[in-house]
């Protein structure tokens, strides 16, 4: 199964991610992570364009194919991303679920926002205007919507197990 999540940076999304696939023992595939370790080689500056994208595509496929969950965590934020993980998944014969992390709570993801810090060495994370400009398009098809205003990160992922069958 290809578990893809989506969500603005500071909805919790990464922490999701994480513990679901500590759950499922599956593979976390994160997009920060790529586009970083592209950025540090020199190879690619600080826009990546798609790079990191296309590579998280493969690195998630070849799991896909050797029978492991994927837990694809980026913030997936337009039709063409949605559509690229949606092939994948049909290319690889899985299952998707498409999975929305949001914080309806606007002034506790502002905080979470300023608060955070770069877990990744290098990585500059956005501030509070960038995340509110981000373009981010409306779903085609309605995803899974998890809240973590509403609920824990661990509620969250727990709930995702039983909701998907997987656990």
């Amino acid at each position: 199964m290809l578990i893809a999540l989506a969500g603005l940076p500071g909805s919790g999304k990464t922490t999701v991610a994480r513990l679901l696939a500590q759950r499922l023992k599956a593979v976390h595939v994160r997009i920060d992570t790529i586009e970083q370790a592209l950025r540090a080689s020199g190879t690619l500056k600080a826009d990546v364009g798609p790079a990191g994208y296309i590579v998280a595509y493969g690195v998630a496929e070849d799991n896909l194919r050797l029978g492991r969950i994927v837990v694809a965590d980026s913030v997936n934020p337009v039709a063409a991303t949605r559509t690229a993980w949606r092939a994948l998944a049909e290319r690889a014969a899985v299952r998707i679920a498409e999975v929305e992390i949001v914080c309806s709570d606007v002034a506790e993801h502002r905080r979470r926002v300023e608060l955070r810090s770069a877990d990744i060495d290098g990585l500059t994370l956005p501030d509070w205007q960038k995340v509110a400009e981000r373009i981010y398009e409306p779903w085609d098809r309605p995803p899974i919507v998890a809240d973590t205003a509403k609920k824990s990160p661990g509620e969250i992922a727990d709930a995702l197990v039983v909701e998907l069958g997987l656990g």
